[in-house]
């Protein structure tokens, strides 16, 4: 305590009332708040958010008025908040839908232009063969990482490759003991 009183006595009186104007405003900061504005913590979640009385009481009297009251009050609100009059779904919500014949003739036929060739499986038998062929085949691996390609089926061996070229990878693969299938 003694120590503290010196330290204090030693700070220049302006750096006193500095200190002294802050701590008076953190106070009254503290108390211009009034309870209404403090934070409160958000309810959890599945549970009703808590509503104000004024929402509330709005509810209320919207759902005393009857069918003729709540068009009126639509018409009024459309007007005064200019908003576009909404579509009216036909009776029963449910849209009229076409055949199913009818909606895949009408859908053209396309062709897909790119495959993806995904080695499934090997032999085990033919394992090294399989490890070069997948070496030769995939440009810029080495043979310590054709053989992890290999060991950890099922793995993409090319993806986005002609017809062409994936029937070749397919050929060269399964010639040398691996279970290829393109999709």
């Amino acid at each position: 305590m003694m120590n503290t009183l010196r330290l204090v006595a030693r700070r220049n009186f302006h750096q006193l009332r500095n200190f002294n104007k802050g701590a008076v405003y953190g106070q009254t900061a503290e108390t211009a708040v009034s309870p209404a504005e403090k934070l409160t913590a958000p309810p959890p979640e599945g549970t009703d958010k808590p509503v104000s009385d004024k929402i509330e009481k709005l509810v209320k009297d919207i759902t005393a008025l009857n069918l003729m009251e709540v068009a009126e009050l639509s018409d009024i609100l459309k007007k005064r908040l200019n908003l576009p009059d909404a579509p009216v779904m036909p009776m029963g919500g449910m849209m009229m839908a076409k055949p199913e014949s009818e909606e895949e003739e009408a859908a053209p036929q396309q062709k897909q232009s790119s495959f993806t060739v995904k080695l499934t499986g090997f032999d085990e038998k033919q394992k090294v063969p399989l490890i070069k062929e997948i070496k030769v085949l995939v440009p810029g691996m080495n043979l310590v990482q054709a053989k992890k390609f290999v060991e950890s089926v099922p793995t993409i061996v090319k993806a986005d490759v002609e017809k062409e070229e994936a029937d070749k990878l397919k050929e060269a693969i399964t010639r040398v003991g691996g279970v290829i299938e393109i999709s």
